[in-house]
């Protein structure tokens, strides 16, 4: 993505609070992707949560760095994290990665933003930039993410549960909705016959505790597998040359990585 690309969809995140990168996850991989969700739906016998928020008919699948490499691709995208650096920075962590498939019949998920737990002051510099990666095609009828353009930057929370007008974020299969995470957003309905099948991949600020325990829900051997830049996104690494360390070591050095060194603080 060149710098020309990356600095409009910044723009659109900034005013509008969300961007949609078009054309940006080849169809091989949508393909690895979608054929692994399904094959884990089966294996781990998966079932709708049954509330309001996850869904009394969606899917989810949690914690999917731990499950499959295919999903190793997804954090480092170079179509998409470029964009998250420039919305949070280059010291952004993996907060979560799941699966979420919206079956027919499901009603619209409550509107949220997702750093509303967050206990600080709105509007704010950016925390939270998510992402929805389309593995099928959105559209209003079944269930495409429902936005309200702008919410980020109002100095309050939705009320639960109480319905607002939205815009449904359509989108291509290999489509990719990034936004900032004070965006009001939810899932919607599903009056179709078909599934609507997406992956949230979703990012922190490095100084921000991430919504999935990475450190703990990723096996440490798997860990040692991953690309150098992803061990850094799911927590091996160290924010502003201090946050994160162990014993004056970035946490890589648990994994036996070469760039795991000593680090050398200024007095």
């Amino acid at each position: 993505m060149s710098e020309t690309e990356i600095a409009a969809h910044l723009a659109r995140v900034e005013k509008q609070g969300y961007t949609v990168v078009e054309d940006s996850v080849d169809p091989g991989l949508i393909d690895e992707i979608e054929a692994a969700v399904s094959r884990l739906e089966k294996e781990l016998s998966v079932e709708p949560a049954g509330n309001d928020f996850e869904g009394v008919n969606t899917l989810r699948i949690y914690n999917l760095l731990a499950l499959d490499p295919v999903f190793e691709k997804i954090p480092v995208h170079p179509a998409v994290l470029p964009v998250v650096e420039g919305v949070l920075d280059s010291g952004c962590l993996v907060s979560s990665l799941s699966s979420i498939k919206i079956l027919p019949g499901e009603l619209a998920q409550p509107l949220h933003a997702d750093d509303q737990l967050i206990p600080i002051a709105r509007p704010h510099p950016a925390l939270v930039c998510n992402t929805m990666w389309a593995l099928t095609e959105f559209t209003e009828l079944n269930g495409a993410t429902r936005i309200i353009p702008g919410s980020h930057l109002r100095e309050d929370v939705p009320e639960y549960g109480v319905p607002l007008e939205t815009v449904a974020a359509e989108m291509k299969r290999g489509d990719v909705l990034l936004w900032n995470g004070s965006m009001w957003h939810g899932g919607g309905r599903n009056a179709s016959d078909g599934a609507r099948l997406g992956v949230a991949m979703n990012y922190c600020a490095g100084y921000i505790r991430q919504q999935e325990n990475q450190q703990l829900g990723i096996p440490r051997e798997r860990v040692r597998d991953f690309d150098p830049r992803l061990q850094e996104l799911v927590g091996y690494g160290i924010y502003g040359g201090l946050i994160g360390h162990i014993n004056k070591n970035t946490p890589a050095a648990m994994l036996g990585s070469s760039w795991g060194q000593n680090i050398a603080w200024d007095r």
